[in-house]
């Protein structure tokens, strides 16, 4: 199952992204490294359901179907806070870079409104810069590959010139669990000096940097973009990096719960709510409700952490969705189910791609695959689209 990483400084409101993104019960306080192991949790991202065209009534397996909207899951760690320096093992350091080790996406959250310091202490709101935030980790994950690599470089270089290796490979095994693979490498060192035994810090660092931009692309949650702190500093950091998004998770875990007691009509990702007892809710309750409707929803399109997740899965791994199954003319599995399972692959997968997601023997047995909406026979090489329903079709 795909992983994403939420990580950033402590006291961010990391648990509260995580806990609103997968309804997990994550202790949550104010001070930091609350999170002392990592906690994994299934979340989900979101697609129109091709249940919604066909007008049909589906019965998912792998996934749920709510009002036409397929929620598909995938995985969340919530690591503890970084601190300055982690990469050398201060704060709770190594032991959770080691735990983003297979994440695809890190989800970076940070506090938009410039009320905690670097090392995630509270102070006066508007007085921290948050751009400061987001050097700070990169960083830290940058020296922390470096140091996977730098320190064995000069028997690398040695054992490379005696066996006649690709540099590629051998960085692919040191890194190896990762979930880097040589692809991502050979594509990183495109613009580094050729020659790896002049490499200097600033190449290693070079490489790195383009590397975890393939491998593992960084996605920057606003949290508490509510607050009035907070939309200016959005505005510099968006002006600066391409993949940002402002959230309130503390109103998405609001708004669930409100849900969740039968008070709201709200589901993950929508950009407004029905009151459905109105006279069940106390004023301060009803004060809480307006103030999300008008200072989160209104101003963002949402809270922010269902489009978060679609972001990271939908655009960053530029991943879409496809339904095997294995009547074409019914779109049931063998059990009868409609449109069973919704699967995340790369967008340019080819049906036996799909094949072999759906399971080893299948990708092994594969002949070709029947597209259902046409009826129609695909070739090997058909580029699969988001929304495909395939038969595939083994030996």
């Amino acid at each position: 199952m795909i992983e994403l990483a939420v990580t950033g400084k402590p006291n961010v409101g990391k648990s509260s992204f995580f806990n609103s993104a997968t309804s997990s019960k994550v202790e949550m306080a104010n001070y930091p490294f609350t999170t002392i192991d990592a906690n994994k949790a299934i979340g989900a991202v979101t697609k129109i359901c091709p249940c919604n065209e066909l007008e049909l009534e589906c019965n998912p397996r792998n996934s749920k179907c709510v009002d036409g909207i397929r929620f598909l899951p995938i995985e969340l760690i919530d690591v503890a806070g970084l601190v300055p320096g982690a990469h050398e093992g201060k704060g709770l350091g190594n032991k959770f870079l080691d735990e983003l080790r297979q994440a695809s996406v890190f989800l970076h959250i940070i506090d938009a409104s410039g009320s905690t310091d670097i090392e995630g202490q509270p102070v006066e709101a508007g007085s921290h810069d948050p751009l400061e935030d987001i050097e700070f980790l990169e960083e830290e994950i940058v020296m922390w590959i470096y140091g996977i690599l730098h320190s064995n470089w000069s028997r690398l270089i040695r054992k490379m010139e005696a066996e006649k290796l690709d540099v590629a490979k051998v960085i692919h095994q040191q890194l190896s669990g990762t979930g880097i693979s040589i692809e991502h490498i050979i594509a990183a060192k495109r613009t580094v000096n050729e020659d790896y035994t002049k490499w200097e810090k600033e190449d290693f660092l070079e490489l790195i940097r383009n590397l975890l931009k393939i491998a593992k692309p960084m996605l920057i949650v606003a949290n508490k973009a509510d607050l009035p702190s907070s939309e200016e500093n959005i505005k510099r950091i968006q002006e600066k990096y391409p993949n940002v998004i402002p959230a309130s998770a503390e109103s998405e875990l609001a708004l669930i719960r409100a849900s969740e007691a039968g008070l709201i009509d709200y589901k993950p990702g929508d950009v407004d709510f029905n009151i459905l007892k109105e006279d069940e809710l106390n004023d301060n309750q009803k004060k809480a409700l307006n103030y999300i409707k008008e200072n989160v929803l209104k101003k963002y399109g949402g809270t922010g952490v269902q489009k978060a997740l679609n972001e990271a899965i939908f655009k960053l791994l530029d991943m879409i969705v496809v339904y095997p199954v294995e009547d074409e003319h019914k779109l049931t599995d063998a059990k009868g189910n409609v449109l069973p399972d919704g699967i995340l692959i790369v967008n340019g997968s080819h049906p036996k791609n799909l094949a072999y997601m759906v399971h080893s023997d299948i990708g092994d047995k594969f002949m070709h695959a029947i597209n259902a909406k046409t009826n129609m026979r695909v070739a090997s090489d058909y580029v699969l689209l988001d929304g495909d329903i395939i038969n595939i079709i083994t030996s």
